[in-house]
């Protein structure tokens, strides 16, 4: 069993488990008294103890021989229907090598981790201090995903027809379809959550979170997320302060607009200083959004290294579950595993999943095309009528497109994960990064695609800085609605007489009661929010300049809130390592190259532009071309900042050049004592020391 040590929480977490229950380990290392609950495997109420025993014994089994090399527990019986799996060390070790994790060396520096160095690392004895939960949560269900059947064979009691498991048909997978797995998650640690919850949205300080806590509990993902959630809030303050100054401070600097009667036109105070608010406002959005991903990117290579995923090996590691193809050997690895042709996943990408996206992307037009249609039906209708029925038909535009736009993305959240499925993507990461840009699409032209019309078709500023507001203050009272007020609703009176019955009964099994939770739903949904929040105020805010101010307000109490659901109203969620927010990043990027566009196309617009054309005698013709000059100017200038600042800082670049260059050595070595091995004990076949211990 795991060496963990007789750490607090994980005696209040085991006292439900019998600690004789679990099953044993051969290897004397691995041995202790103690072993830490970490995932729960949720079985079907109607599952047969023969079905359990034999996955218990498929989990408890050396890789070998086809299994798991994991540790089971099965409850609060063997007829129960749940089995709660834990890993021995070396299970731990071997794994945290597989995923190019970086550990603390004896000389206290972060080092690609090496199981044949292992004894130089520290803390390599104590699995609680070397690994974090999350980490070792997310190890245990790496290795469950990773189960294959060897050959053909039938699952104990299963009908015939879905019970046959294929040679090399993934295992949970099969399971979960055929009704015997309902779930897998990973557990809570209570003492450690309260602790955490204290600590980070229980406080009444307004800035500052415990990053290394939440990394060490809910792993890098989730931490990735609320750092960057911190530093964009941190980073509002200036375009929230100028927007401040320009729209009360500023006369007439906020480009605030005298609407002339009848003609919808913008215009601005005389008495206003000779340079326009838009110009600053969208010249100071263009430089910050560069400076903003950039130091962010400095900040995220930091975070990265502090917490050991700076030199990830996905690469190397095992395919993703959903994963399949025809068996062979992986050329850059030598294991046995399905393989599938790079060059078909990109002709399925590019014959078949772009073009599908594209029209789904086309029917968004259409269906903005004919609400403005519809629009302009109903306000000639009800200007000749007059009657209380045109009124209420005033509506019905604007109601039909809502209806639309949901139902269309319903259809498109499925097709997306259909085309990424058949896409079959190795990785895990890979899967992930098409999919969530096949949804970031759509949702960047369900978002924006009204706002530009309005700016570049109607050129209707004012009527741009009306829907921005509306959407701006509509979007932020629904979120607080939903994530905040509702969550504590419903986690303080509706959920409390449940929690209480809970905690009354001294037989409640702990670990069964976190079941009734419901699965968190993850980071996609927060991300889209603070990417249209960058969208709104990168490309809109020259319009609008208190759009920072709203969401400086705004994201004060989201950290706190999503902080709150994540502790207290969901299930634990599985966290893979990562070194930085993926795809997420590179959308932040683009919308600051997007937010040059279109702060440029809308200056050309501003009344003082417009009037300073018309007193020099400029042409349209030249007014455009000028407009394109600067245009391609100012994305020089960002591109030459971004080259000027550093993706990462000099120390966290040394530090990662050393860990690829001790990384190499190791490699020597290993190779080295391999010969050595070979010669020894005279093998003539190399592959025979996959035989051997320790291999």
């Amino acid at each position: 069993m795991t060496s963990l040590g007789d750490k607090g929480s994980v005696q209040t977490q085991t006292k439900v488990l019998s600690q004789d229950s679990w099953t044993q380990v051969s290897c004397p290392c691995c041995v202790s008294k103690q072993v830490e609950p970490l995932v729960l495997i949720q079985l079907s109420d109607s599952v047969q103890p023969v079905t359990k025993r034999w996955l218990i014994s498929l989990i408890e089994t050396s890789k070998r021989h086809g299994g798991a090399a994991l540790l089971a527990h099965p409850g609060e019986d063997e007829c129960g229907d749940v089995v709660v799996v834990s890993a021995p060390r070396c299970t731990f070790l071997k794994a945290t090598e597989d995923l190019g994790l970086c550990k603390k060396y004896h000389n206290e520096d972060m080092v690609a981790f090496s199981y044949h160095d292992k004894d130089n690392f520290s803390n390599v004895d104590d699995m609680q201090e070397f690994l974090t939960l999350a980490e070792r949560q997310y190890i245990v269900k790496n290795e469950l995903d990773s189960l294959q059947a060897q050959k053909k064979q039938r699952i104990p009691g299963i009908p015939e027809a879905p019970g046959v498991l294929e040679a090399w048909e993934n295992i949970c997978q099969k399971l979960v379809r055929a009704g015997v797995i309902k779930d897998i998650f990973p557990l809570h640690d209570q003492q450690r959550l309260n602790d955490l919850g204290r600590r980070w949205y229980s406080k009444k300080q307004i800035w500052g979170q415990p990053l290394d806590a939440i990394q060490s509990y809910f792993g890098s993902t989730v931490a990735f997320y609320f750092s960057f959630l911190d530093f964009y809030t941190w980073a509002l303050v200036p375009p929230a302060f100028l927007g401040l100054v320009l729209t009360f401070l500023l006369p007439g600097g906020g480009g605030v607009v005298k609407e002339q009667a009848g003609e919808g036109v913008m215009e601005e105070d005389d008495d206003g200083p000779s340079v326009s608010g838009h110009m600053v406002q969208a010249v100071f959005s263009m430089l910050w959004s560069t400076l903003f991903i950039e130091l962010w990117k400095r900040r995220s290579s930091s975070l990265s290294h502090r917490w050991g995923t700076l030199n990830l090996a996905e690469r190397f590691a095992g395919p993703r579950p959903g994963f399949h193809g025809t068996l062979g050997l992986n050329p850059e690895t030598g294991r046995l595993e399905p393989l599938f042709p790079e060059w078909q996943r990109q002709l399925r990408v590019g014959l078949v999943s772009l073009p599908l996206v594209g029209l789904l992307m086309g029917l968004v037009v259409l269906g903005m095309t004919c609400f403005y249609h519809g629009e302009a039906l109903v306000q000639g209708f009800h200007q000749d009528s007059g009657s209380l029925f045109s009124g209420v038909l005033l509506y019905m535009p604007s109601m039909a497109h809502i209806v639309y736009t949901n139902m269309l993305g319903n259809v498109y959240h499925a097709v997306a994960m259909q085309l990424t499925e058949w896409e079959n993507h190795r990785e895990e990461s890979s899967f992930q990064n098409h999919h969530t840009t096949k949804v970031l699409l759509f949702t960047f032209f369900n978002n924006f695609a009204v706002l530009f019309h309005i700016a570049f078709y109607k050129q209707d500023l004012p009527l741009l800085r009306k829907r921005l507001a509306s959407m701006l203050i509509g979007n932020q009272l629904v979120n607080q609605c939903t994530e905040v007020v509702v969550p504590f609703i419903v986690d303080r009176f509706l959920s409390a007489p449940h929690k209480k019955e809970q905690e009354d009964d001294l037989e409640m099994d702990k670990l069964r009661a976190q079941r009734s939770l419901p699965p968190y739903p993850g980071l996609f949904a927060e991300y889209i929010e603070l990417l249209l929040q960058f969208g709104y105020l990168s490309l809109f805010s020259c319009v609008y300049p208190l759009t920072a101010v709203l969401l400086l307000l705004n994201n004060i109490t989201e950290i706190r809130g999503d902080a709150y659901k994540i502790c207290k109203l969901f299930r634990k969620p599985f966290s893979a390592p990562v070194s930085n927010m993926g795809v997420w990043q590179t959308a932040f990027e683009v919308l600051g190259f997007v937010s040059v566009m279109s702060n440029c196309w809308l200056l050309l617009l501003s009344p003082r532009v417009q009037e300073f054309c018309l007193e020099g005698g400029i042409s349209g013709k030249n007014i455009i071309l000028v407009a394109i000059l600067v245009e391609h100017v100012l994305i020089l200038v960002k591109m030459v900042l971004a080259f000027m600042i550093p993706d990462e800082p000099d120390w966290v670049r040394i530090k990662r050049e050393q860990i690829e260059f001790n990384s190499m050595q190791a490699l020597g070595q290993q190779v080295r004592m391999t010969k050595s091995r070979i010669i020894t004990n005279n093998i003539e076949n190399p592959c025979q020391l996959l035989e051997q211990p320790g291999i």
